[in-house]
């Protein structure tokens, strides 16, 4: 009984980490702040589109099918665990740093930081394991960023 077990959490995990990449993690995770404060704007839609063209090698070409394959594996996930774990598993803490920038620029999209966009990118800044004065910096140099292009 034990080996079956065994066996189907190997296979899920296999599968998990055939299908993860770092980009389908972002993208998730990017998706997932937008949807945090119950607005999913679409200039934050737009946003994560771009980054994941700018920041995370994806085509622009594909970009619609692999927005729609993100939103898949973002509904079907009950927690973030997958995409941090993939993160954590193949990232340095330059490309740790540079998530949580992200993150922040689709939280600053719609003009505000939500106190529930603001949790969760601590929450997954958290469980990245990124120190927290790389959080603070990332969000200070995000956000005065933005808000310097707004004005």
């Amino acid at each position: 009984m034990f080996e079956k077990l065994k066996q189907l959490f190997s296979v899920e995990e296999n599968t998990e980490k055939n299908i993860m990449s770092l980009e389908l993690a972002a993208a998730a995770l990017l998706i997932e702040v937008s949807k945090s404060d119950f607005q999913q704007d679409p200039g934050e839609i737009d946003k994560i589109r771009e980054l994941l063209v700018r920041c995370f090698s994806v085509s622009l070409a594909d970009i619609e099918d692999f927005m729609a394959t993100a939103s898949a594996i973002n509904k079907d996930s009950t927690s973030l665990y997958p995409f941090t774990r993939y993160i954590n598993d193949n990232c340095n803490n330059i490309e740790k740093y540079e998530l949580i920038a992200a993150l922040w620029e689709v939280a600053i999209e719609d003009g505000r930081i939500d106190k529930y966009e603001d949790h969760l990118i601590r929450k997954i800044s958290n469980l990245i394991y990124l120190p927290h004065t790389e959080f603070i910096r990332a969000k200070l140099t995000t956000t005065g960023k933005t808000e310097s292009n707004n004005s």
